[in-house]
């Protein structure tokens, strides 16, 4: 697949982040990874991130990164296109596309490098420099200390062909706006908040109709019922939904930092589908906390 295939898939459909399993003990736990994908792979996603954000990307080393990618790709060979997660200092996040090249994934997000502030020049030789390391197609994830500018991605798309896609994890309308209509077509456009669902009309409106969805990791049906209601621009469905799901979901994330994570292991672990407890500094919800989740889940009938 060359990164114009890719970011034509892309364009259109429902994205997802499988979460990463672990085991008792929390190590990597290949077998009921790939039955997760198994499971997630017919609902109709159109791509799936490996090791993202969900995956805990942040906490693997690079022998279980290596493992995550394989797993996910032997997987879902022949079914559904596999990106992997790649971030970290500039060398770092190299090895790690460069691995996922290997690993035959379709391409990367390149999540935001690691600590240290940097200037619109540093981020360009930043994003230049792994998009330079690999064939395959590049999405750039807006987040956190990676903050590029309408004219910084100017300058990216003329250096870097196989940069195909923009996610933006910020939610700044202004910068959002300015850089799709500098832009427009170069790059396929990602929504990338935290539970994304709730900007997706927003968000659709502004020129960006893709989205990733956490939520698809222990509820894929009603994720994809969503998607095509806000695709299908039923305010109908979309505000039930809204109200009756996402919104009380907020409020159990909202409790505490990091539970962006949690709370969709948890889901999946209600849901008869565990992916095993996260990893420090992350921490798991609480008993009342699952017990919440699980009447939310239960309100809105068989998945």
């Amino acid at each position: 697949m060359n990164p114009q295939d890719l970011k034509q898939i892309l364009s259109s459909g429902l994205l997802s982040f499988p979460l990463t399993d672990f085991d008792a003990a929390g190590d990597f736990n290949a077998k009921t990874y790939a039955e997760r994908l198994e499971w997630l792979a017919p609902y109709g996603a159109s791509a799936l991130f490996a090791a993202g954000g969900t995956g805990e990307f942040f906490s693997l080393t690079a022998n279980e990164y290596s493992d995550v990618i394989r797993t996910a790709v032997d997987t879902c060979r022949g079914k559904v296109p596999i990106l992997a997660g790649a971030g970290g200092p500039t060398r770092q996040a190299i090895a790690y596309a460069q691995e996922a090249q290997r690993l035959g994934a379709h391409g990367i997000l390149l999540l935001p490098h690691y600590l240290t502030e940097a200037s619109q020049d540093g981020l360009i030789r930043h994003v230049e420099e792994v998009c330079a390391s690999v064939d395959f197609g590049v999405v750039v994830y807006n987040r956190g200390i990676c903050r590029l500018t309408a004219d910084s991605l100017e300058i990216l798309a003329a250096r870097c062909p196989n940069l195909i896609g923009f996610k933006d994890g910020i939610g700044d309308i202004e910068l959002m706006v300015s850089i799709w209509r500098r832009m427009g077509d170069r790059f396929s456009y990602l929504g990338g908040l935290p539970t994304a669902e709730v900007y997706a009309a927003a968000y659709k409106a502004l020129g960006v109709p893709v989205y990733s969805s956490a939520v698809f990791n222990f509820m894929p049906k009603l994720a994809m019922d969503f998607y095509h209601a806000v695709a299908a621009d039923d305010s109908t469905t979309v505000n039930r939904l809204i109200d009756d799901f996402f919104l009380p979901y907020l409020e159990i994330r909202n409790r505490k930092s990091g539970y962006a994570v949690s709370i969709v292991k948890a889901g999946a672990r209600l849901v008869g589908h565990s992916a095993g407890p996260v990893r420090a500094p992350l921490t798991d919800l609480t008993a009342a906390e699952d017990e919440m989740l699980l009447k939310l889940i239960l309100k809105q009938g068989p998945q």
